[in-house]
């Protein structure tokens, strides 16, 4: 069965917008290559500034209306054009940025299992926090559920982090992200997880 065959008998998705999530449109997407199926799931953390949570500098990154001058490291961010599918504040509370038929602007250079541009075939999911900290009880609930939706409507065969995809570039989410809580949440075996995952989870 073909991804719009799945999502015609789900409810939970319209076009590749997730049905329990707050539509936030941005324009920093693109149509995916001919022929790719969306088969991962790359996790991200972010907040802006770093370490500051509640605002919405995210979202007006992703919509590029953030004001360089509110923060001093907002300069460093500027004339960046990026976004992610899908965006997990520290209360749980979810935000979708682009439809996940589409390519979001996640990735940046990556590659994973062989294949390069990871934005190609993936879901970028950001979770409100920094790269080693600890995430929320709420926002493993909401990223579960998401992942579950995911997993029902696309053909996902693997879950990694950004540090899985662009290793000695990225760091995030880093050791505070609890994998074994997601795995076992899912149910999923640990193939479908990077190495170091799957060592990290039986240890």
């Amino acid at each position: 069965m073909n991804r719009s065959e799945t999502q015609s008998q789900s409810p939970l998705w319209r076009d590749g917008w997730y049905q329990f999530a707050s539509s936030l449109a941005s324009p920093n997407f693109g149509p995916r290559p001919p022929q790719v199926e969306v088969d991962l799931i790359v996790l991200h953390c972010i907040s802006l500034p770093p370490g500051q949570y509640g605002g919405n500098a995210v979202l007006d990154l992703f919509n590029n209306q953030l004001e360089w001058d509110q923060h001093p490291y907002f300069k460093s961010l500027q004339g960046l054009q990026v976004s992610s599918h899908f965006y997990i504040r520290r209360q749980g509370e979810l935000l979708q940025f682009v439809s996940a038929d589409d390519r979001a602007w996640h990735a940046g250079v990556s590659s994973y299992l062989g294949r390069s541009n990871c934005n190609d075939n993936s879901i970028g999911i950001e979770l409100e926090g920094v790269e080693g900290g600890n995430f929320e009880a709420s926002q493993y609930e909401t990223l579960v559920s998401l992942c579950a939706a995911i997993l029902q409507g696309y053909d996902v065969t693997d879950i990694a982090g950004h540090e899985h995809i662009a290793p000695g570039r990225k760091r995030d989410p880093g050791d505070g992200f609890d994998w074994r809580l997601l795995q076992r949440s899912l149910g999923l075996p640990l193939k479908h997880f990077p190495i170091g995952v799957q060592s990290a989870i039986v240890s």
